[in-house]
């Protein structure tokens, strides 16, 4: 029972918010609404039956053995798509089938997409071969056919940002750039090289760094204060964690009944302290409270990972293919679907002091090479990962030195003097500290 007097289920938990309400939440291995709780066999957070409630989470998982957070069901058959042998229903099953969530029966495909063909009912460009099927501003046009591939008003090719919105167009340093996409907005880099992988380019790549939060200070918002998720609520360039008015309405943090939004008239109808327009929405981002992930944070409310930059530690030859990653759930599960080479998918949200909670799930037994998740990324040599290994194996290239994997689960410190290469690729390989590359 939680302190309030709410009653959860005897596989369930108390869970008290950021605002102080409590609420029941289901234990890792069973789903429900807290209040009633069913078991969860592949942890998705969906019960494996029917339970006795209205909320949505009650409803029977419809992959009871293979995770998907999303329930995505094309053909609205009751099976979920990751289960379902034709999860489109045109009688085509998934594998051939070149559009498995679209029905095509006829398999028309225009443009011979490639190995992993599209069909024009799936196909974002139909008479133009785009494997990738990139679609920047999400407007049913994919980029490969899209004029106007950011949506701004500007055609691609009078575009100095073609795949970021900008239609000022502004260049503050000449190269061609426009500033929004410019990793050297100041500094002529017309080539954005960015050796590190940490989206500031070499040009302009010092390094300095006082605060330690993996920002730089040449483009940190609070160079002396650490704050790596560079929030700045009041867009005024000075970040949260360093701006005595973060909101910018002229009433310091101290006394703002509404720190985080724009509330000059302090108004607070029921006189409890918090300010009418962030009483259930601390951040006003008009997510509640108890829905909002980031609650204090209005660029963020949900995870979300659909966009993501990819950094391989391994460029050097072609034993194996670089990673593949699908994205579904609207960005909350991530699926890596290759056995490759090493490399990382990292999403641009930054966040600072957070608990994650998720579901990892390996659903395959045909190879048993490392599988993991990295946190505090900064660059491509510095970052922590939690790696995992089901059985003892020497990695096959001895060179430059023989590394040895142990079955289990490791958290390693990535402060690797090379970066990326044969050096990096053994020391992660390898389940002992490596100097000047990797520590347990």
């Amino acid at each position: 029972m939680c302190p309030d007097g709410t009653t959860c289920h005897q596989n369930g938990e108390c869970v008290r918010s950021t605002t102080g309400k409590f609420s029941c939440e289901c234990v890792v291995g069973w789903a429900g609404n807290g209040k009633i709780c069913g078991p969860d066999l592949d942890l998705d957070r969906w019960p494996d039956i029917d339970l006795a409630c209205s909320d949505t989470r009650c409803k029977k998982d419809n992959c009871v053995r293979v995770p998907n957070s999303g329930q995505e069901d094309a053909d609205h058959d009751g099976i979920g798509d990751v289960c379902d042998d034709d999860a489109d229903n045109d009688g085509v099953p998934n594998t051939p089938d070149n559009c498995p969530l679209v029905s095509n029966p006829d398999q028309m495909d225009s443009d011979q997409d490639g190995a992993d063909k599209k069909g024009d009912a799936c196909d974002n460009c139909p008479t133009i071969p785009n494997l990738d099927q990139h679609d920047t501003d999400n407007d049913g046009i994919g980029d490969a056919c899209d004029a106007d591939i950011d949506n701004d008003g500007i055609l691609n090719h009078e575009d100095n940002c073609p795949k970021k919105a900008n239609p000022d167009q502004k260049d503050t340093d000449g190269d061609g750039l426009g500033d929004v996409c410019d990793n050297c907005p100041s500094m002529h880099n017309p080539t954005q090289t960015d050796s590190d992988k940490d989206l500031i380019g070499d040009a302009c790549d010092s390094d300095i760094d006082r605060d330690r939060d993996g920002i730089q200070d040449s483009v940190d918002n609070c160079p002396k204060v650490a704050n790596s998720n560079q929030l700045d609520t009041d867009g005024d360039g000075k970040g949260d964690e360093c701006d005595p008015d973060i909101d910018g309405d002229g009433i310091s943090n101290a006394q703002d009944n509404c720190m985080l939004v724009y509330n000059p008239d302090q108004a607070d109808f029921d006189g409890n302290g918090i300010g009418d327009i962030c009483q259930d929405d601390n951040d006003y981002d008009k997510v509640p409270n108890h829905l909002d992930n980031c609650p204090n944070n209005s660029k963020i409310f949900t995870t979300d990972f659909r966009t993501y930059q990819t950094v391989v530690l391994d460029p050097e030859g072609d034993s194996q293919i670089d990673p593949n990653w699908v994205v579904y759930n609207k960005g909350a599960e991530f699926v890596q679907t290759m056995n490759s080479d090493p490399g990382l998918a990292v999403g641009y949200d930054s966040f600072g002091g957070v608990d994650f909670e998720g579901t990892f799930f390996v659903d395959t037994d045909i190879d048993d090479d490392y599988v993991g998740f990295v946190f505090s990324y900064q660059d491509n040599h510095k970052f922590y990962t939690v790696m995992w290994k089901k059985g003892t194996q020497t990695y096959w290239q001895a060179t430059p030195f023989r590394a040895v994997a142990e079955p289990g689960i490791q958290i390693k410190a990535v402060h690797s003097e090379t970066g990326p290469g044969q050096m990096l690729r053994n020391a992660l390989w390898n389940t002992e500290s490596t100097d000047k590359q990797a520590r347990i």
